[in-house]
């Protein structure tokens, strides 16, 4: 089992969940969170400090948040855009900063100003 952040996290970025996180796992893209399911040691930290209820456990995911699991996993698995390679398991986030991109379907969510 890992922790999810779900998309109820977009354009939120309240970075509590990272300051919690013992092993440095939750990789900021542009507009949200991710947690990298192969660093993730299921601790739970992160999750009673998120104020917006964005995390989960895997299992434990809301239906209408189920493909947020998958997304979360692209973060790290696919070429995103404007990188050469997939993020894969760098070791903490501290190494990579900022990634400053997201998966395709978290960059496509309409941002509140374009409504």
């Amino acid at each position: 089992m890992t922790y999810v952040i779900t998309s109820t996290c977009v354009d939120i970025k309240d970075m509590s969940c990272i300051e919690e996180c013992p092993v440095d796992c939750i990789y900021e893209g542009d507009r949200k969170l991710y947690i990298q399911p192969a660093e993730c040691i299921d601790c739970g930290a992160c999750e009673p400090v998120c104020p917006v209820d964005a995390i989960y456990p895997d299992r434990r995911l809301p239906t209408e948040q189920a493909e947020d699991k998958a997304d979360n996993a692209a973060f790290f698995t696919e070429v995103l855009p404007g990188r050469d390679a997939p993020l894969g398991a760098p070791g903490g986030s501290m190494k990579t900063g900022e990634i400053g991109v997201d998966t395709p379907r978290i960059a496509s969510f309409v941002k509140p100003d374009e409504d």
